[in-house]
């Protein structure tokens, strides 16, 4: 029993002294990376700033647009109710951020080009809208701009962690092989490669992952006001004008 006691209290002090020397702090584990390790932080580090870059700059896009776009609004259909379309190519040449500006003068330029010619009035709104497709075409394709690399990074950086984790196993294994005790330091190197990486590898994927998400919704509600907005474009605004024609 006395034996049993002093075998229990001698290996709590072993492992209490081991604890005690290896630290488990972010900046001791970083430390202790390997080469592997260094280079998959690097990679992974490089992955973060470039999604954060794309975030910025698409939250500034969508943002811009947004708000141009509830501006030019009542202020080009005020325009073409009173027929003003000159007024209202001209409204939609200074909103340069807006989607629905764009849409709207590509249109309005189309409509405008085919006003002292003879083509018929169905011809006219065939051009108006091909126009209008065209202009929704580009401006989606703007929108979708980064949204591939933010998807890409968010499905591929916990596959990089993965990596450094195996890795950071591997040498923890031959740490443990190598050393003459079981003691943690011999592991110490490998656990934190391997935690290391793992973690960051998360913390760079899900932000990306999430912003993507985010960002396509968006995208899609600028893609059903553009729609919408060609549509009554034709059918509200540039009809009037057609009939006063014919």
């Amino acid at each position: 029993m006395s034996y049993s006691i002093l075998t229990q209290l001698g290996v709590g002090l072993l492992l209490q002294e081991g604890a005690g020397a290896v630290e488990f702090t972010l900046w001791a584990m970083l430390q202790r990376l390997g080469t592997v390790g260094l280079v998959v932080i690097i990679i992974l580090s490089l992955m973060s700033m470039y999604s954060i870059a794309v975030m910025i700059e698409r939250l500034l896009t969508y943002s811009a647009a947004k708000k141009q776009s509830r501006e030019f609004a009542p202020k080009v259909a005020a325009a073409l109710r009173e027929g003003r379309l000159d007024d209202a190519i001209a409204l939609s040449s200074r909103y340069k951020k807006s989607h629905l500006a764009m849409v709207v003068n590509a249109g309005l330029q189309e409509f405008r080009s085919h006003q002292l010619s003879t083509d018929i009035p169905g011809e006219i709104v065939e051009a108006t809208r091909r126009a209008l497709q065209r202009a929704i075409a580009i401006k989606t394709a703007e929108f979708k701009r980064g949204l591939s690399q933010l998807a890409t990074i968010g499905s591929t950086a916990p596959f990089v962690g993965l990596f450094g984790t195996v890795v950071g196993i591997v040498n923890a294994f031959q740490g443990l092989k190598q050393a003459e005790t079981a003691g943690i330091a011999a592991v110490a190197g490998g656990i934190s490669e391997a935690l290391v990486n793992t973690a960051f590898g998360l913390f760079v994927a899900i932000p990306a992952v999430w912003m993507f998400n985010y960002f396509t919704n968006r995208m899609e509600s600028f893609i059903v006001e553009m729609e919408n907005s060609s549509s009554e474009l034709v059918d509200v605004a540039l009809m009037p004008f057609l009939k006063q024609r014919s």
